[in-house]
């Protein structure tokens, strides 16, 4: 069975046992989270949310709480003496799904 959610203004499609990536929740390591914006459940039954399922939830744990890589912003006008650097590093949430409850 999997389940459509979203979450960070994304959609991702979870399976239970899932490890995976989103946009920083507040929530310290080893809590459970639940997301209830589920947009799609799949498998045996079928069922499709207008927008989002009734009834239908998402648990999580979370593993750890991170930032990605850093990117480099270089900001740059030709002839006009004017150019910028600047670093940026995006938090994650790195969460272990549980269940999928319909």
């Amino acid at each position: 069975m999997y389940a459509i959610i979203e979450t960070g203004g994304k959609q991702l499609k979870v399976v239970e046992g899932q490890e995976i990536y989103v946009e920083k929740v507040d929530a310290e390591a080893d809590e459970t989270i639940t997301f209830d914006k589920v947009l799609f459940v799949g498998g045996d039954n079928v069922k499709v949310g207008t927008p989002y399922v009734e009834g239908a939830t998402v648990t999580a744990k979370v593993e750890k709480q991170g930032r990605q890589k850093k990117i480099t912003v270089f900001k740059y006008k030709r002839r006009k003496n004017y150019h910028r650097t600047q670093g940026h590093r995006q938090p994650y949430t790195k969460l272990v799904v549980d269940k999928i409850n319909q």
